[in-house]
């Protein structure tokens, strides 16, 4: 027996980051994206209440030009961002629906559950609403995405079994990442027997330009494949995947996914040797050792997030992505508790089972990042 999205081709495109004319989404290039993918055979748009526009492009670009039953159109509902009551969050849905003009959503996902976020969903019944959303055929797959801890996942995905699929965040680079918990998280998926829509492949594009020492080894190995395109192929061999996204913001990259994820052969062993020697290189980049047991959270005078943050700084330390640790930076410290809040007072440093000197790394992350 298959799985839902089976069939489902296997390069998603991720519509975040849409190419732009100055500040506006550029309506004319994404329309020529939307029309080089499907004619590619691809079918699965990705898009959110929360990206910027977004919405509304893909109606142009898509919706209006594009008969509905060539492709499926996702989108998600972030019930944390705003919304004071359980009418103003529903209404979330109806004004993805009149933005996007689709008539209705092949997946629709409860956006961005874990952490304090997953308290919105619960207080205002969303787990309910979506199941009254797909009887009434305005959906035809309900999910969420997460970004959490694979036990917060279990939980979860044991309370809520009417959920028919979960978005994670997938890719070599954070397969064995203690804070992001890939890998654990993608099994706990397949014990539930929940397929999987796996988003940023390429680490919001760190991937794609790695670190020289992982560049070098791939490159070795096949001189004519891409950085990125390792990234790809990693995320589309793992089983049970419904599709792999991908932000695309231009023809260039569309092209290589394309080629990639076009009748996408899985990892023999010899590739998967050398993608573990690529993530052994990556490991051996000197970076903060935080493990994410968080023990040093649970006694911080000043409620800072710790781990998140260190994550944060090894984007910079690992990648050299500037960009990459200012934003999450600002994602993970959004309910505050700043590398600079500290106070020095030593409390994390006592319990820290890897013995990070964890007030100098603070002062340094904040002064990068901060």
């Amino acid at each position: 027996m298959g799985y839902l999205g089976e069939n489902i081709p296997k390069l998603g495109f991720g519509l975040m980051r849409l190419p732009k004319q100055g500040d506006e989404i550029d309506i004319a290039a994404t329309s020529a994206m939307v029309d080089r993918f499907l004619e590619a055979g691809f079918t699965y748009f990705d898009t959110a209440y929360g990206y910027a526009g977004s919405e509304e492009a893909i109606r142009k670009a898509l919706v209006e030009r594009h008969p509905r039953e060539s492709y499926q159109l996702a989108t998600k509902l972030p019930a944390w961002a705003g919304p004071k009551t359980a009418e103003e969050a529903k209404a979330m849905f109806t004004t993805s629906l009149e933005r996007t003009g689709a008539g209705y959503f092949d997946f629709y996902l409860l956006h961005n559950c874990g952490d304090s976020r997953t308290a919105a969903f619960d207080d205002f019944k969303m787990w309910e609403y979506v199941q009254e959303l797909k009887a009434q055929g305005l959906v035809k797959h309900i999910g969420f995405s997460f970004h959490d801890h694979a036990d917060v996942l279990g939980d979860l995905l044991t309370k809520h079994p009417e959920m028919e699929f979960v978005q994670l965040q997938i890719n070599y680079g954070d397969w064995e990442d203690a804070n992001v918990q890939a890998r654990a998280c993608f099994e706990v998926a397949q014990k539930h027997k929940v397929p999987v829509i796996i988003m940023e492949p390429v680490k919001g594009g760190m991937l794609a330009e790695p670190p020289k020492a992982v560049a070098e080894i791939l490159k070795a190995a096949n001189p004519e494949a891409s950085c990125s395109s390792w990234a790809m192929r990693f995320a589309g061999s793992l089983p049970g995947v419904i599709t792999v996204l991908s932000g695309m913001s231009n023809m260039e990259q569309m092209e290589d996914n394309i080629a990639t994820m076009t009748d996408m052969k899985p990892f023999t062993d010899a590739e998967r040797a050398v993608l573990r020697e690529a993530t052994e290189a990556m490991a051996a980049i000197p970076s903060i050792p935080c493990t994410a047991c968080r023990y040093c959270v649970k006694g911080c005078p000043q409620k800072i997030n710790i781990p998140g943050i260190f994550s944060s700084m090894n984007r910079l330390l690992i990648y050299n992505s500037i960009t990459g640790a200012k934003g999450g930076y600002a994602w993970e410290t959004r309910e505050g508790g700043k590398a600079e809040d500290c106070i020095g007072c030593g409390a994390c440093e006592r319990v820290c089972p890897q013995h990070i000197a964890i007030v100098d790394e603070l002062k340094k992350t904040g002064e990068a990042l901060g």
